[in-house]
Order: C-alpha cells, then structure tokens, then sequence
C-alpha cells in the first residue's frame, strides 16, 4: 500500500468531503494505515465529484484497497443492456471509481441514446425540400447548415455544435418547418434552454428567424414560439432531485430541442433522455468548446466525441466581428501570445482596460437607472441593463464577483444613482441562485427590484420570464439570489450582451482555463474589454479543462 500517498491532508478537503469519507469508511471492514488511506481515497472521490468529474481514476494500488473495502461493485466490460442494479455505495468500472448514483446517471444514459441511435424514422424524398431551404452557395462552397438538417432528418438523435453566430437556432428553425412539411401528421415539438436568460434568446431567435422561411403560413404556425426551461419542462418538483416526467411518465412531443446543451449536466441529461418517449426525436444545439457544465460532467463534449454519426459542427460564423472571432479563434487554439497581442490593438471591438474597473463599470450603469428615475417600463429598463455586463472568473477575492459587487454599489450610491437603505433598493439587480418552482425563478434568472406604480412605488423584484411575460414578487419572497453588476462567467452561460468586461483575477488558479476564456469573450456582440495582467491571460489561455468521466467509453462499448 505504500504507493498511495497519504500527502493529501483533510485541510485539502471540505466538510462534506471528510463527512462523506468518515460515514463510507467506518462501514468498512478495513483498518490501521488501510483504513487511512481509504478515507483520504473517498474524501478524493468526493471532491472530485464537487470539481466537476463524474469519478475518479485509480491507480493499482488504489484500485486493490477499494477493491477489500467491502463497499464496492465491481463492474467489467458489462454491456449497457444489462444495467446491473449497484447495491453497494460505490462503483468500480475498470480504473473508475465512482459514486453510485453518478454511474447509474452515466450508464442510464449511454443505454438510453445507444438505444435511440438504433431507432429509424428517417423522412424520404428531402433533397427538394432541403434545395428551398439551402439554396446552393457561391462558388461551391459547402453548406454546413443544410447538411446539419439533412442529418437531423434522417436521425432520431443529433447534435448541432458550432461557435457564435454560426447559425445554429436559424438551422433547426428549417429543420422544424422541414419536418412539419415531410411528416403526414404534424409533430408535437417542445423547445427547452437550461436557464431561463437562455429560453428567452432562443425565443428572440425563433421568432425572428421564422418569418424569413420559405413555407407556407401553417408551417410556420406549426412551429413553437415558445421557449421553456429545461426545469420547467420535465416538472421539477419543490425540495427534490426528481421530476415530474420520466420514464414511468415520459414528456408527449415527438420531438425535442434543447439549446445551450453544454451547460446541461450529467444528472439532468440523463432524466431529460429518460422521459423522452419512445418514439420521441432529441436535438442538442451547443457550442462544445465552451465551459462544461457547473455540475457533474462534459456531456456535450463527450457525446461529440463518441458520436461523431450524429454530431454535425457549423463552421462558419455570419455575425461575430472579425477581431472578436479572431481572439475568440486564438484562444480556442491556445495561442497565447497572438491573443495577447489582438488584445494590445485597442480598438472599438477589443482591448485591456488598465488599472482599477470600477470607475468604468459604474459609468455603464448609469444609462439604466436613469431610465428607471425616469419611470421607463421594464421592459426598457431590463434592455438597458442587459446590454453591459462584467464577467468574473471567481466569487471570493480581488476582482471576484464579490469584491466588484460591492464596490460597484458604493460608487453608484457616493454618485448618488442609487440610495443603500438596505439590502433592497430601487434599480438593485439580481439574479436567482436557487431553483424555486412554486415562484417559477430558476437558477440564473435575473431581475431588477423597481418602484411598483400599481403598488403605490413600493419596491417589487420584475422578471421577463422565457415566454416575454413579466412578472413581479415581494422582495422578501425572493431569498435565494445575489446582486449581478457582475456575474461568474459560469452563470453567463446562454447569455449575449453588446458589450462585456471579462475580468481575471490577480494570481492563477485552476478555475483559469482557456474554456473560461472562450465563454466570456464569446458572450459578447460588439465589444469586448479585459482586466488582466500579462501572465495570468497567457497562462488562462494554455490551460484546458480535462474533467474525468467514462461516458466516451461508455458509448463506444456497444
């Protein structure tokens, strides 16, 4: 056993690590220094689990001492069909360790998409059809568009990936009007984001691309306007992990879209697939090089990777600005040095802003608090706001969320834009950090707390919900958020604003990686600005996300 190492010390760890390794290890019959190294062994586990991993590689010895832990099923080679039930709290599977629940989610899943893959309901005679929606481009060039909906076509299960502005909502808004053209009764069809800020870009996107399509007024109305959230969808349920619609109680449409597919999360993916209907066709829309979801998992990534039959990638981009793309291409490449330098150009488009932040973010806000002194709608107000954004790499620190935050408010207050009589104010931004379905605010939704004309001015928190209504709530209903000045650029996700701060923080950190970088300068349209010093932006942009999970694998298998 000598070859595990002891050198990771409980200080390495959270209370919930050390919590769970303390009740997995006094439930084995291991003891003395075996006893030790496995609960440093579980404690691992767990924190992986918290970074984003769906498990843990092991190595021999590792993979012996959990193997004598009494705790364990031990998996080889099993084919998907089987599914065996793991009754232990742990699963081993070749050199991955893993929570039970997580590689029942990962296996679940694998079984559940291999199963689909196999289905046929291909739709015939599309070439015609798809010559009206793709008209031939100039001088023969290939049309990734049309072959992504050609593909979509003949599949039950597909995925669209591609960069910004490469098309990827006015792509499968042909494919609906296609298939609704090419189907004798016409589909059932749901369009779902996972966060509400993203349902209502796609909503946005929808309706404006469906206009534009060469069909006829009732295929155009036979395709939704309206967007959900992925937790609307399948019913989330008050205080629990479980949904509504499973497979006991699949969802009724034939067919499923689901936007900004990167940030959906293992444990969710696999319950979206699990209450799809037999029959029921899956399209996943993402970008595969922005950041992994917040929660377990890479699964857009990795579906990409194992299911090249069903991935199509659109290559060109119709809207991103030549030096956004540009630094946006740089960095994806991780060339370092070429980004830095597109950064030193300092034009309109992009460029480092120098010395302290604050100044200049709190200028930003002025334009939409005084819309709201004036007494605009929300709606306007809600538009003015969303058109800067700060983006952090950290919560905690120098140039973290927190830190902006705070002194973003005081600059505001010292300018005399807002009045901080308390944690409520007229113009406070916020955005939801915790599910709450009987509120229907989910995580990421954001709002402004405003003076309710109908109530008297008194202060009540507005929210633009993903079908464009707007709906307002008491402040004090409103427990779970935090103020957004600036946000994580985890938590940008799904969003596009004209013009955005990315922020970096003073030291390296493992969150720094060159994934964290591509989202934030991707979400923004016109102009890009960054806080960062030389080296910290170098070094984000070398280091990559590798997230440890057996999905590929998985798929591959069968």
């Amino acid at each position: 056993m000598s070859s595990i190492s002891l050198s990771s010390t409980e200080n390495s760890f959270s209370r919930l690590d050390m919590a769970i390794a303390d009740f997995l290890t006094t439930r084995s019959p291991l003891v003395g220094e075996q006893r030790s190294l496995l609960k440093v062994l579980l404690a691992r586990l767990s924190n992986q689990q918290a970074q984003g991993h769906n498990c843990l590689l092991l190595s021999e010895a590792e993979r012996d001492l959990i193997a004598q832990s009494n705790l364990v099923t031990e998996l080889s080679n099993v084919p998907l069909s089987a599914l065996l039930p793991a009754i232990r709290p742990l699963v081993l599977e070749q050199h991955r360790l893993y929570l039970q629940r997580y590689w029942a989610y990962e296996a679940r899943l694998a079984w559940q998409l291999v199963n689909k893959i196999k289905l046929r309901h291909a739709f015939t005679d599309i070439d015609s059809a798809l010559d009206r929606y793709f008209p031939p481009l100039p001088n023969n060039e290939t049309d990734w568009q049309r072959a992504a909906a050609k593909m979509a076509l003949q599949q039950v299960f597909s995925i669209i990936t591609g960069g910004p502005g490469t098309g990827k909502t006015t792509t499968v808004v042909k494919i609906l009007a296609l298939m609704q053209e090419l189907t004798e009764t016409p589909l059932h069809i749901a369009l779902a984001a996972p966060t509400g800020k993203a349902a209502m870009r796609l909503q946005e996107s929808i309706g404006q691309s469906i206009n534009r399509l060469p069909c006829t007024q009732a295929i155009k109305q036979s395709i939704p306007d309206k967007v959900t959230t992925l937790h609307r969808l399948l019913g989330a349920r008050a205080n629990s992990p479980y949904f509504r619609h499973d497979t006991t109680h699949p969802l009724v449409y034939d067919l499923i879209v689901i936007d900004e597919a990167s940030m959906v999360d293992l444990a969710l993916m696999s319950k979206l697939v699990d209450a799809l209907k037999a029959s029921g066709r899956l399209i996943l829309l993402g970008d595969k090089d922005q950041l992994a979801s917040v929660e377990s998992g890479s699964v857009l990534a990795d579906l990409t990777e194992a299911l090249p039959a069903q991935t199509l990638e659109l290559k060109v981009s119709h809207r991103f600005d030549h030096d956004i793309k540009a630094l946006a291409e740089a960095i994806n490449s991780q060339r370092a040095e070429q980004a830095w330098q597109l950064l030193q150009q300092q034009n309109n488009t992009v460029g480092i802003l120098n010395g302290d932040p604050i100044h200049y973010v709190a200028e930003q806000q002025h334009a939409y608090l005084r819309l709201i002194k004036q007494g605009a709608s929300f709606q306007e107000i809600y538009r003015s706001f969303n058109g800067f954004q700060v983006l952090c790499a950290t919560r905690q620190g120098t140039n973290s969320v927190t830190d902006l935050n705070y002194r973003v408010e005081q600059q505001l207050a010292r300018e005399n834009l807002i009045t901080l009589s308390g944690l409520w104010y007229a113009g406070r931004p916020v955005m939801i950090t915790q599910n709450n379905p009987t509120l229907h605010l989910y995580n990421g939704d954001i709002g402004i707390c405003l003076p309710d004309t109908d109530n008297a001015n008194k202060l009540r928190v507005f929210f633009q919900q993903a079908d464009g209504m707007v709906k307002k709530y008491l402040p004090a209903r409103i427990t779970h958020c935090e103020t957004v000045f600036a946000m994580t650029i985890h938590k940008s996700q799904g969003s596009e604003f004209d013009e955005v701060l990315v922020v970096l923080p003073e030291l390296m950190n493992p969150v720094l990686t060159k994934e964290l970088l591509y989202t934030a300068l991707t979400r923004a349209k016109k102009s890009l600005k960054v806080v960062a010093e030389e080296p910290i932006f170098k070094a984000t942009t070398l280091q990559k996300i590798q997230r440890v999970t057996g999905l590929v694998n998985k798929l591959k298998q069968d």
